[in-house]
């Protein structure tokens, strides 16, 4: 990448560029140029549509302000004009199951044992800074351990005193009885679970989760005082079958189809099975009668799934079987480890698989998740990164991705996912989530062509954030070792 035209931007000329900025988010920035033109570049739109081949884009003021032909620009004052032959546009990312958080356990070791209670640590430096040299824009925080700490965050990042995607802050989990991680509270009735919705969103929060050992009546009163306040809840499920959350209120379900126990064996109301979701995703054939009627509850009461395949894939250990060419965690990703947290981190990668048929599982659910676009559902995409397996914040939204193209989608199918579709469910699909006149300069540039090659995805080098241009490399280099540190 050159740039034609020479910015003699000091760290004061940025701020008052970008007057917003304060000094810790300004150092990372490009471009602070109020006027950008990305010339010569490709343009997938985030639509779905082909690629439009060698465009300029130009930003002005935070927003898209045309799209042209390629061409040489004629060099201006206060106007940024990059050379960008054989690189991509793309919207930013909008990650709809993320965390800034860890799981932490203590004395891990080769064999995967650890000594209890394991522990979620807020990544309140590092996950930021990840998400956001990685081209995730926008990020919904599913599930949050610390909910003041990342309200504070959003409302600094927005206020440009510290880098990081947008977030949509979701509530602490809405869980019962029965789960072991001492930080995740336990709802005591419906009751309890309408008042936690109004108390944080009177807080601030603007989403909620319910997870594994909810039941349907706390399930149904948490939807009820969510949808008052026209706000939404997605769930990580068990107790509750995805019918009867479809049922209850529910408006998306995380893990794709891996977490519904409608058809697992000995399953009892409001409680998880034995099985956990592993015996009705064997059973639930795309095209089948059980998928039939599962998508028709789904479609009637408008209820979105997020695909989280990357997870899945590392937890199969995919890298030595038949899903991509090639290993599955990039060494950019590793590099953001802290020392500590990295020896426990290869401990899990390379340890045994709790399962023998995970490859099997995420075949299903592959083809679970392209048959419920074939449907007309809405499939959002994130990569619920807590450092397990080889998941780190927007490297894992990158497999994630690619793990939709081996699905079966398109490249720009699969981009479409990763970025329009979250701004469609968000609400937001007038600002975010494609390239159009008028939108935000919410932009990703990757050298390379991921239309042909989806795992160019990675290649990213600037990204655009309400027309602010940050440089991927040093905001990598700032978070480099710190991952599961702070």
């Amino acid at each position: 990448m050159s740039s034609r035209a020479i910015e003699l931007f000091t760290l004061a000329g940025l701020l008052a560029s970008h007057a917003a900025l304060g000094q810790d988010a300004a150092r990372f920035l490009r471009t602070g140029a109020a006027k950008v033109v990305l010339e010569h570049v490709d343009v997938i739109d985030g639509t779905g549509a082909p690629v439009a081949r060698d465009r300029n884009v130009h930003i002005e003021n935070g927003r898209i302000a045309a799209i042209t032909a390629g061409k040489d620009e004629a060099a201006s004052e206060g106007t940024a004009l990059f050379d960008l032959h054989g690189h991509t546009v793309l919207p930013g990312i909008v990650g709809m199951h993320e965390h800034l958080f860890i799981l932490s356990r203590p004395g891990m070791g080769p064999d995967g044992k650890f000594e209890r209670p394991a522990l979620f640590q807020q990544m309140t430096f590092s996950a930021p800074r990840l998400y956001l040299a990685n081209g995730v824009t926008t990020l919904r925080t599913t599930g949050s351990v610390e909910t003041y700490t990342d309200l504070k965050l959003a409302r600094a990042i927005d206020k440009g005193i510290l880098p990081g995607p947008h977030m949509d802050v979701s509530g602490p989990y809405l869980d019962g009885p029965g789960n072991p991680n001492l930080q995740i509270p336990e709802l005591t009735g419906p009751e309890d679970a309408r008042q936690t919705v109004a108390y944080w969103s009177d807080r601030g929060v603007t989403s909620f989760k319910a997870y594994r050992n909810i039941t349907r009546e706390e399930l149904r009163a948490a939807a009820q005082e969510a949808h008052r306040r026209g706000l939404k809840i997605t769930g990580h499920l068990c107790s509750v079958t995805y019918e009867e959350a479809a049922a209850a209120g529910i408006d998306d379900i995380e893990h794709g189809f891996q977490g519904n126990t409608a058809l697992d064996s000995g399953k009892k109301p409001d409680q998880c099975s034995e099985s956990a979701g592993d015996e009705t995703l064997a059973r639930m054939v795309p095209g089948g009668p059980e998928a039939k009627r599962l998508f028709a509850a789904l479609l009637e009461h408008h209820v979105a799934i997020t695909s989280t395949l990357a997870g899945l894939a590392l937890s199969a250990r995919a890298s030595q079987g038949p899903v991509l060419d090639r290993p599955l965690v990039n060494p950019a990703a590793l590099r953001a480890l802290s020392p500590a947290f990295r020896e426990g981190f290869l401990f899990d990668l390379d340890g045994p698989r709790s399962k023998d048929n995970l490859a099997a599982m995420l075949r299903r659910d592959m083809d679970l998740q392209r048959a419920w676009v074939d449907a007309g559902g809405l499939l959002l995409a994130g990569a619920d990164p807590v450092g397990l397996r080889g998941l780190v914040p927007g490297f894992g939204d990158h497999l994630e991705i690619e793990l939709l193209v081996e699905a079966g989608f398109t490249p720009v199918q699969a981009i479409r996912i990763a970025t329009l579709n979250g701004a469609i469910y968000l609400g937001r699909q007038d600002r975010i989530g494609s390239i159009a006149t008028g939108k935000n300069a919410d932009l990703v540039v990757v050298k390379g062509d991921p239309a042909r090659r989806i795992s160019d995805i990675e290649n990213v080098e600037i990204v655009f954030k309400d027309g602010a241009g940050y440089d991927t490399a040093r905001l990598l280099d700032s978070a480099a070792g710190h991952y599961g540190e702070y």
